[in-house]
């Protein structure tokens, strides 16, 4: 049976009290953010921190100990096949059958999204022109290089229009041309028709440059969210780089310059 979709139904993305724990382990614990219409949400982290399985839980690939994720007034635990029709999602790690070509895969990524043939055949013509990638459509996924494995997933996440897109590590092996086209889908993807995006990178100046909220994720924890005003006010760091004011909010600046010195040294 459908749930009934809540007031907050054109919230992009509700996440509330969200607990995953493998094992003994708590990856992400007690985590409460929202996504509104038209942002870009930056999720920061060092490794292990909890963004993949924050993302992951999203999108349906972890079940959560405890909390309540929406999409568009969806909730994933009751309604997930409503809430992943809005999402498109670009994986850490590659996700895809190595013994099928790029058009292949991409079909059948068309076929399980329920698109018409043309208009699909139409999107994957368009984007695989603008990533160079109409060489390589005929090959075998298993002899493409990890960039345009990449470049494969992102346009496996675009193909059905969707409402959310997630994105963890999106620019992972990307060269610089696809790397600056993908930035700038992602800023038109998210001023059009009440569409968002949260991704996760590592790559800092990306998320300074992009994001318009950033939350700062420290052992399955948010730490801080805000605009890089609002977390360098909490830093207090008015002139800080994004990258100084993560390192100072997670207090991973602590120590630095003895571990620079100690590799001096050695």
């Amino acid at each position: 049976m459908e749930a009934e979709r809540p007031a907050d139904a054109t919230l992009p993305l509700s996440i509330e009290r969200l607990t995953v724990d493998y094992g003994e382990r708590r990856a992400v614990d007690g985590l409460t953010l929202a996504i509104r219409p038209g942002e870009i949400y930056g999720l920061l982290g060092s490794n292990g921190a909890g963004k993949s399985s924050t993302i992951r839980s999203v999108v349906g690939l972890v079940r959560p100990r405890s909390g309540r994720i929406r999409v568009f007034g969806f909730d994933t635990a009751v309604d997930g096949m409503r809430a992943k029709e809005r999402i498109g999602y670009v994986p850490e790690t590659s996700l895809l059958y190595e013994a099928l070509t790029p058009r292949e895969f991409l079909e059948f990524v068309a076929g399980v999204r329920r698109l018409d043939p043309a208009g699909a055949s139409e999107r994957m013509r368009a984007y695989a022109q603008a990533f160079r990638l109409e060489s390589e459509l005929e090959e075998p996924i298993a002899s493409l290089s990890s960039g345009t494995r990449q470049k494969v997933l992102i346009l496996a996440a675009f193909l059905h229009t969707p409402h959310l897109l997630v994105l963890d590590e999106p620019l992972n092996a990307l060269d610089p041309r696809s790397v600056r086209i993908v930035k700038d889908l992602l800023v038109r993807y998210a001023a059009s028709e009440g569409r968002a995006v949260l991704f996760s990178t590592h790559m800092m100046e990306v998320a300074e440059e992009l994001c318009h909220r950033i939350g700062i994720l420290d052992r399955g924890v948010l730490r801080a969210e805000g605009t890089l005003a609002e977390l360098r006010a909490r830093a207090a760091h008015g002139d800080a780089t994004l990258e100084e004011v993560f390192l100072r909010l997670t207090r991973e600046d602590e120590g630095l310059p003895a571990a620079v010195a100690l590799l001096e040294g050695s």
